[in-house]
């Protein structure tokens, strides 16, 4: 494992006795870290975990895979329509490694297509796509693991009319469906279209799907290093299947963050201090929500448990947020993602100014690291709880490692919490409602039910006329 993870600032001899936890506290409790242990452990790769298992079994699929993006390598543009965990992973590994200005780079230096994640249905947005790309020289990313996802059927409507229009027969080349191969809408559309179909295991659910298709064709098609992304995971996972806590990073950290919330500590922020990371929060903050926030535990008991996730950035957000983190309640807990070694180096030049000399001939490498450094010491002083996750680089071995370890920390913290991880209960009420309002058939009495609920006129703020 290449990630190392710093969690003194969560424990009594920085926090104190009030905020900081004991490290006797792991033995006080081993048999419950043993249960939520053997929880995940003894259904790896298996159901709802089928996730566990991708890092090791997809060699021919990873074949078709490369096979398929040198196809469209020389296409301008991979667009992508998918909605939560069917564009998170993609966004987040994709920032992370491309080049940060990737889209505006001539295609010379940054030799593979342009990237465009839609993973929104706002009119002006599909209007603004297709006003920059040409869908001739564009490859069209459809996923939905159930086939019927509304947001995403939408976008595939659009577009595959689009596409007939313009090249006829010819359309199918430019779409690529990812989905639930023997089932769904989608499914049969693209069989009857002749469209290329890949397959989502029906015990992969979105979040926690990004090392399937559904993440690693779209990274695939612009280039990005898919192999060596499933090798950081692999290496990951072997460090997740250790017993021992303290040799287990997603267990510790996972048993830190279900302590912290049986405190009160109801908040997570997640808070990386480079910007290529910064949708490593996005990733994290879908992945640790829907997983975790839950009102039923096993045994139907009603718990109302979960910490809400919160992104924030640094630099950025330590003028923004941090007053709030560091002065207001004590509610959270701030995880830092840090970069050891950045991939480019900028250094500042000698001003002839006094004011300016603590940073003439320093890189801004330094002050972003002593940035993140600062705020963890303004956060600890002030008796709130942080760690610190510390990449040697951001590479895809790293990358892989990293989100592989997010989903090991989820699963081990739901375990810990008794509740399903992998449902969404909360999720399929306005998927529901959603179908009914839009006219979908069987979906009448839920139309009824939405029209029983009455507005009152009084709650509503309408313009008025000044006097």
């Amino acid at each position: 494992m290449r990630l190392k993870i710093d969690y003194n600032n969560m424990m009594r001899h920085a926090l104190g006795d009030e905020e900081g936890l004991d490290f006797n506290e792991f033995e006080e409790h081993k048999e419950l870290l043993e249960l939520a242990y053997s929880k995940v452990m003894d259904n790896k790769g298996k159901g709802w975990q089928e996730w566990t298992a991708l890092p090791f079994t997809q060699q021919e699929v990873i074949k078709d895979i490369l096979d398929t993006a040198q196809k469209y390598a020389d296409y301008d543009n991979v667009v992508v329509f998918g909605i939560g965990g069917s564009a998170l992973g993609t966004i987040a590994v994709a920032n992370a490694l491309l080049h940060l200005k990737h889209n505006e780079l001539p295609k010379s230096v940054r030799k593979s297509p342009r990237l465009y994640v839609e993973d929104n249905i706002d009119p002006e947005r599909m209007r603004a796509l297709l006003d920059i790309i040409d869908v001739k020289k564009t490859v069209f990313n459809v996923i939905t693991k159930s086939g019927t996802t509304s947001e995403t059927l939408a976008q595939f409507m659009i577009i595959q009319d689009i596409l007939k229009r313009q090249l006829g027969e010819k359309a199918k080349d430019n779409i690529i469906i990812i989905t639930t191969m023997g089932k769904g809408t989608l499914y049969d559309i693209a069989v009857k279209e002749g469209y290329k179909v890949f397959g989502i295991g029906g015990g992969v659910g979105g979040r926690f799907s990004v090392f399937s298709p559904v993440g690693l064709v779209p990274l695939a098609l612009v280039g990005i290093d898919i192999k060596a992304l499933l090798d950081g995971a692999r290496e990951m996972s072997e460090a997740c299947f250790a017993p021992d806590f303290a040799q287990n990073p997603a267990l510790c950290t996972a048993f830190l963050q279900y302590m912290s919330m049986r405190r009160g500590k109801s908040i997570s922020v997640m808070m990386p201090y480079a910007d290529s990371l910064k949708y490593m929060a996005d990733f994290y903050c879908q992945l640790w929500g829907e997983s975790l926030g839950k009102a039923i535990d096993n045994n139907n008991n009603l718990v109302n448990v979960g910490q809400t996730p919160v992104k924030a950035l640094g630099v950025t957000d330590q003028h923004s947020q941090i007053q709030l983190y560091t002065e207001g309640p004590y509610d959270k807990v701030v995880t830092f993602l840090a970069v050891e070694n950045f991939r480019n180096t900028v250094q500042m030049p000698t001003l002839d100014a006094s004011e300016t000399e603590f940073l003439q001939n320093k890189t801004l490498n330094e002050l972003i690291n002593c940035e993140r450094l600062a705020t963890e010491y303004a956060l600890t002083k002030a008796k709130r709880p942080n760690f610190t996750i510390i990449l040697p680089e951001v590479n895809a071995h790293t990358i892989g490692e990293l989100l592989q370890y997010f989903m090991y920390q989820t699963a081990y913290c739901g375990a810990l919490l008794d509740i399903n991880t992998y449902n969404q209960p909360g999720v399929e009420e306005g998927k529901q409602a959603t179908f009914a309002m839009m006219g979908r058939k069987n979906y009448e009495n839920k139309l009824e039910e939405i029209k029983s609920i009455q507005k009152d006129e009084r709650f509503i703020i309408k313009n008025q006329k000044l006097l």
